[in-house]
């Protein structure tokens, strides 16, 4: 790789962390900063993250070109599990930049690279982070570095977590205040050459950033979701996350100075489903979302909402396993026991999106089918 060549807006990042510490609210601030500011920019973890504790990796493109797929090595390495970094490693371009948490041991480095070890540690100290926090916090150090490195702007990062947070100071404060002291840190202790920077670009106010999930949420929204209730779980979560980000937004009656849609995160998921029963029921347009081991409890209340013709949906984000293994890997494997879910004499109505784009029109078009057909849809 000639590493003269000039990497403004086009560059890859790989994050390398440990399942359940937190790093998606971090690697998601980082991805909507640069979007923020204009730049076309593609994240998705390599693997969807597995049970606590397991390696998981966010890659990141940014590319002002618009391209979005993967690369095949990437030019960034930020490392905080010594369990894959000599693999890691490997994946990087020569001429790259390694950011390796402080605490981890590191493999032999090839001077082609630019090496740095973050005092995660010793930055969460001078922070005073209290102890309860400290896990999750301390992903925000790679962010206000990252930040300083490849110039982020610092505003972008504030805006990013306040949308996250919902503008809950409580939660943005303590984040900026460790982005904010890991940026002067790397200031005065980064000196290699910043060949991967980004450069602001004119917004562009016709296009969002978005997944499959939130896809599905917004298209829920704009065919009149009244109701959903939900439980939390890997990696249908953020359905539900993203009705109570656009909500507000979408769905506010300035009339009556409320919300036309009421998110429940009940107790299980067999409360999650009967609340969806019982809305149905009542003529609400209502839904929930879960994945495959959810999909197994509520079979019992979609059987009965089957035979008592109630409307409803069902978002299954789809995954591998039970609880170990391979549990949220993405999967196709529900798609017969969805249709013929609960207990005999049930062919469900299945839809299967291909992309984001018919995520949003099954969130819509689903509502309708299902009152159609007075019958349970299940995405």
């Amino acid at each position: 790789m000639n590493t003269n060549l000039d990497h403004t807006n086009e560059f890859g990042i790989i994050f390398s962390t440990v399942n359940g510490s937190g790093s998606a609210t971090a690697n998601n601030t980082i991805l909507k900063a640069i979007y923020k500011m204009g730049i076309p920019v593609s994240g998705r973890n390599i693997f969807p993250s597995n049970i606590q504790g397991m390696p998981t990796w966010y890659s990141m493109r940014v590319s002002g070109k618009g391209y979005f797929g993967r690369l095949e090595k990437n030019d960034i390495l930020v490392c905080l599990n010594s369990e894959v970094i000599k693999e890691d490693i490997k994946g990087i371009n020569p001429g790259g930049i390694l950011l390796v948490d402080s605490s981890l041991t590191v493999p032999e480095i090839s001077n082609e690279c630019c090496f740095f070890q973050m005092p995660i540690d010793q930055i969460m100290d001078e922070c005073i982070v209290p102890g309860h926090l400290r896990t999750y916090l301390s992903n925000m150090v790679y962010v206000g570095i990252i930040a300083e490195i490849i110039n982020i702007e610092i505003d972008m990062i504030k805006l990013a977590l306040n949308q996250h947070f919902m503008n809950r100071n409580k939660a943005v404060g303590p984040n900026m205040k460790v982005v904010m002291h890991a940026y002067e840190w790397a200031k005065n202790h980064i000196s290699c050459e910043k060949k991967f920077l980004l450069k602001e670009l004119p917004k562009n106010d016709n296009r969002i950033l978005v997944d499959g999930n939130t896809s599905a949420a917004i298209g829920a929204l704009y065919g009149g979701l009244q109701f959903t209730a939900w439980y939390p779980i890997t990696p249908a979560t953020s359905i539900a996350e993203s009705l109570n980000e656009y909500i507000p937004q979408l769905r506010f009656d300035e009339e009556n100075g409320s919300t036309t849609c009421v998110v429940v995160q009940a107790e299980d998921e067999l409360a999650s489903i009967g609340m969806v029963v019982g809305a149905g029921w009542a003529g609400l347009r209502s839904m929930t979302s879960t994945s495959g081991p959810g999909l197994c409890l509520m079979a019992e209340f979609m059987g009965l909402a089957y035979f008592s013709e109630v409307p409803l949906v069902v978002w299954d984000v789809q995954r591998v396993g039970p609880s170990t293994g391979l549990p949220t890997r993405t999967s196709q494997g529900d798609l017969s026991f969805a249709y013929s879910l609960s207990h005999g004499d049930t062919n469900f109505i299945i839809l299967i999106p291909a992309n984001v784009q018919e995520c949003f029109e099954f969130g819509w078009k689903a509502f309708d089918i299902a009152e159609k057909f007075q019958t349970p849809v299940i995405i």
